[in-house]
């Protein structure tokens, strides 16, 4: 069974900082395009960075550049997101992705977490 379960999330201060953390399970996803999506109360879940494995390039959704970063340890099948500068619009519920397409929307993939909470508050 695939599971990916993110842990992590939790309320802390503008400017403050966080890592979430996903652990996949059920297969290996070192193929897989890793993610991060966010969906706040009331709107849309967003894309917020992704990485593939065999390029090891990242990408980011502007709102979040130069802020977050996204790292897999492809050994231990754990993708985190660090989260630096937090701001109140980051508060949302962050969720992790595994799929072969990957890319900047949900329909490109396939695996889904169940979603942790950040709440961001000045």
């Amino acid at each position: 069974q695939v599971q990916l379960v993110e842990s992590g999330g939790k309320s802390v201060q503008v400017g403050g900082s966080l890592r979430l953390s996903c652990a996949a399970s059920g297969r290996t996803f070192s193929s897989d395009c890793m993610a991060w999506f966010r969906q706040a109360t009331g709107k849309e879940r967003e894309f917020v960075a992704n990485m593939r494995n065999n390029t090891a390039t990242a990408y980011y959704a502007p709102s979040v550049k130069g802020r977050f970063s996204i790292s897999r340890d492809n050994a231990k099948n754990i993708v985190y997101l660090q989260m630096n500068s937090l701001k109140p619009e980051d508060t949302a519920v962050y969720y992790c992705a595994a799929g072969r397409l990957g890319g900047a929307l949900a329909r490109g993939y396939d695996y889904w977490g169940q979603g942790t909470q950040v709440t961001v508050s000045s």
